[in-house]
This record gives structure tokens, sequence and C-alpha cells, in this order.
């Protein structure tokens, strides 16, 4: 009896020393996921846990590497007992053999994951993890095992089913507003004023997912500007000084900028997810809009006419001279030296839409996802982002791409199935224009 009022006693001192934050014994990171492992008790097993992330978080640059080439290496699943089980399935090929394969085929890294989930802040620290271990993938190959475990239980974990989509505005929590501002990744936020410009006028929307187990920590969010008509241009939705439409005289939504926030969380879609959900919502509260579409940046399109100049044999000497102007500075504001580039790179950008691959697939990553999601490609925007980011990345062109509600499914599937790049007929006009002059 009085062994265990001791180890209960022992317990509850190391519980009431992780709740008031006093640091424990330290233990071997490696002893410490063994234990974690092997214990059966909830709250053993949850102090447990917290003590491995916060020796983890102690540990520094080159002993978290060490520790998850450890869980990569040594934390797979148990040989002697996925041994059995292939030759139990050798022997009887059935569901329940079968069953017991997949089961002792799992590594044992992956139960370890999924108990350290059950500490407080388990989830945020893992994501956390997640960022860490990506940052070094490229020079640890080795950790490819132990990513592609997380990708499977973040995956799980996140699934639509238990996201949750918010309206953002100027009356969110500055807790969330503030993460807005440092997560916005196509169109910088400059300040708190630049924010509420984005958020607080009639004709601007923005939503995001969130995840009961991350508070008030965005995973994506999409920024929605009405309008009347098609946008050309990004300068005139970002104007300090522009004019406010009223909602209801609207009838075109435009997503303008899409944000991934999490990067521990790479590989989990939310996007095409997020923006089926808002075109719904915005068609159920306000009818009248009748045109879903973006305003979409192009980032992979002068590294890739770069490339096709290298080659010598892609590109006609004119259009050579156009790729090489367009990376020098100050050109956009030569009325004369815009148009003759102009000519040259609108049809080369229809044949980097619609026939560029990459794996197969679309080169332009943003196109692959709009793509990937059902929408069209409607249209491809002359000098729409004047900006150093704009013209770095596309000479400044960005893209329409249009979410027409009666052909999602439809569009989705030409893509997903024959890789089919569905376009308006103006984009092929664009490269036929092309081959009439070559």
């Amino acid at each position: 009896m009085e062994g265990l009022l001791a180890t209960i006693a022992e317990r509850g001192r190391a519980l009431l020393d992780l709740d008031l934050g006093r640091p424990s014994e330290s233990r071997d990171p490696r002893q410490l996921a063994e234990a974690l492992l092997s214990g059966q008790g909830e709250a053993s097993g949850t102090a447990l846990a917290r003590e491995l992330l916060d020796a983890y978080q102690a540990m520094d640059q080159a002993a978290k590497i060490d520790f998850l080439e450890l869980l990569a290496g040594s934390f797979g699943p148990d040989a002697t007992r996925l041994d059995a089980a292939i030759a139990a399935y050798r022997d009887d090929p059935s569901e329940i053999t079968a069953s017991a394969l997949h089961s002792a085929a799992e590594p044992r890294r992956q139960e370890l994951i999924r108990r350290l989930n059950l500490a407080p802040g388990g989830t945020t620290a893992l994501v956390a993890i997640r960022k860490f271990l990506l940052d070094h993938l490229k020079t640890h190959p080795q950790l490819a095992p132990l990513d592609s475990d997380f990708h499977h239980l973040l995956s799980s974990w996140f699934n639509r089913g238990f996201l949750v989509m918010r309206r953002i505005d100027w009356n969110t929590p500055a807790a969330v507003l503030e993460k807005i501002i440092r997560y916005e990744a196509v169109h910088a936020i400059d300040d708190w004023n630049d924010l509420r410009r984005r958020l607080d006028p009639p004709d601007r929307r923005c939503y995001g997912f969130f995840h009961p187990a991350l508070v008030d920590e965005p995973l994506i969010f999409v920024e929605v500007a009405l309008s009347r008509g098609i946008p050309e241009a990004i300068a005139p939705i970002l104007a300090v000084e522009r004019p406010h439409l009223a909602a209801e005289t609207a009838d075109t939504a435009v997503f303008y900028s899409i944000s991934n926030c999490q990067v521990g969380l790479r590989g989990v879609s939310f996007g095409n997810f997020l923006i089926k959900q808002v075109v719904e919502e915005l068609h159920r509260d306000l009818p009248h809009i009748e045109t879903f579409v973006t305003l979409s940046p192009a980032p992979g399109f002068l590294p890739w006419l770069k490339a096709e100049a290298e080659t010598g044999h892609a590109l006609s000497t004119a259009e050579r001279a156009a790729v090489e102007t367009a990376g020098e500075p100050g050109w956009q504001d030569d009325p004369q030296r815009a148009d003759e580039i102009r000519r040259c790179l609108l049809p080369l950008a229809a044949r980097y839409f619609l026939h560029a691959k990459s794996r197969g697939n679309p080169a332009d990553p943003v196109a692959r996802f709009h793509l990937g999601n059902g929408a069209r490609l409607e249209r491809i925007n002359w000098l729409a982002d004047r900006s150093d980011k704009g013209l770095r990345q596309a000479a400044g062109l960005m893209v329409n791409y249009l979410y027409a509600i009666p052909d999602i499914e439809k569009n989705h599937e030409a893509y997903a199935t024959r890789h089919e790049v569905v376009a308006a007929p103006r984009v092929a006009k664009l490269l036929k224009s092309r081959s009439s002059r070559t």
C-alpha cells in the first residue's frame, strides 16, 4: 500500500510541476518516447506527452534534428510483430489477417504522435514540429518517413469535417486580425489602416477556416472584393482612396488573395473547400451576385520564360529580347517598350497556361489550385500588378479564373481525369496569334 501511495504521490507531483510550469527532472527523450508508448493511464500519458514536448522545445536545432532522425529510424513498425502478421496472412489471406497485417505495418511513431497530441497544446506543438521538419527535409531526406506519418495524421485531424468557416471583419478579435496581417502572402498588408480597408467597407469580405484545437489561429483565409464587372488590375482594389460600392449593387465577387497560414500543415488541402463554401455563402447572402472570379498572380511565369529563353530554340529572337527587357527595371513606365513586350509576352502567357507542364500538371501552382477546384481560365490581364513582386514573378501579369457554379464539377472532372485546362476562347485566341507570327 505504501508503495502504491508513493507512486500516486510521485505522479501527482509531476503533474503539479507541469501545471505550474516548474521544470521536471530531465529524462532522455528516447526514454520519454518509449515510456509514452508503453504507458496505459490517460493522466500519466498526458503528463509524459507534455514532458516530451517540453524537452523537445528546449533542444537546440541540432538536437531537434537528432531526435526527429531517431523517430524516423528507430520507431518504425515492430519487426517481430510484422513478420508474424505477414506469415499469418500468407497462411490465411482473409479480411481478419489483412487487418492484423495493416495494424502491424503501422510505424510506432504514428501512435507516439497520437499520444503527443493528447497533451495540452499538443496539436499546436505538433504543427510546429512538422514546420521544423519541412524546413530541414531537403538537407535531411532520411526524415521523409516521419514526414509521411505527420502528413497522414494531420490530414485526418484537419479534414473538412473538423473545420469551421468564419467571416473575419473589423470586429473580429485583435489576436486573429494580427495574424491576418502577418500571414497575408499575396498582397502584403502595410498596417492596421490597410487591414481595415480590406475588412470594413461594405464591398469587402474575408473568410477563414479555423480548427477547434488551434485557438485564434486561422488555417487559411480568402479576401473578397465585391465589384461591378470582372477587374483587370489589382491596384484599384487595393487603392487607399477608392469609392465604396454598396453590396446590393455589385454583380461580381472577386477572390483577390488566398493565404495559407500554417506551414506545418503543408500538403493538407483546405483551399478547395474554402473557395467552394465562400461561393455558396455569398450566393446565399447576396443572390444578385452572378459572377465569382479570382484576380490571381502567376508566380511561375517569368521564371518559366527565362528558362525557355535559355534553351535558345523555344523562343524567337524578338521574344527572347522581350523576356530580357522584362527583367529590367522601369520598362513598364515606357509605353512603347511596354507595348512591344505585351505583343510578345501575352501569347507566350497563353502557351504557358495552356501547355506548360510540371509532372503532367500545369506548371503554374496557382493555376493548378484553381483548375483543380473546377474554375475556368477566363482571362490573362496585362500589367495588372505593377508592384515589384508582380513584375518580378510574372512581368505584371495576373489571371482571372472563373467559378461558374453550374460548371464547377464538370471542369474539375475534366482536369482531374484528363488533365484538361478548361479555358475561355479568348485565351486560345492569344495562342493562335503567336502561331500566325512564327
